[in-house]
């Protein structure tokens, strides 16, 4: 969308008009709030806040965890398990910070 002014009677610009979108990216980074994603569209948050674990990591982080219940987990794939935990624990938080900044988007 092209930038509109909003003008006065001598014709001096005195506002703008905002699409939707921007006045939220705007108003968004007004807030001092650490966790909001600032600069992420709202399809980008949904789809963020939607988003799972690969199959592939899904069935390794199960194959792990199974010859960690069994007591068969090596030294070299107990390395391994905690990474895959770590990228979850972070796959988790960023989730939460885009369904966090969704709900500011849709607040009044």
């Amino acid at each position: 969308m092209p930038i509109q002014y909003l003008t006065n009677e001598r014709g001096e610009r005195t506002g703008v008009l905002l699409d939707f979108a921007t006045y939220h990216q705007i108003r968004l980074s007004a807030v001092d709030d650490p966790e909001l994603l600032v600069g992420m569209s709202q399809a980008e948050l949904e789809a963020l806040a939607a988003s799972q674990l690969a199959p592939n990591a899904q069935d390794q982080l199960e194959v792990l965890l199974t010859k960690q219940k069994a007591g068969t987990l090596s030294q070299e794939k107990s390395v391994e398990l905690d990474s895959l935990l770590s990228q979850i624990d972070q796959l988790t938080i960023l989730k939460t910070r885009a369904r966090y900044t969704l709900n500011h988007l849709m607040a009044p």
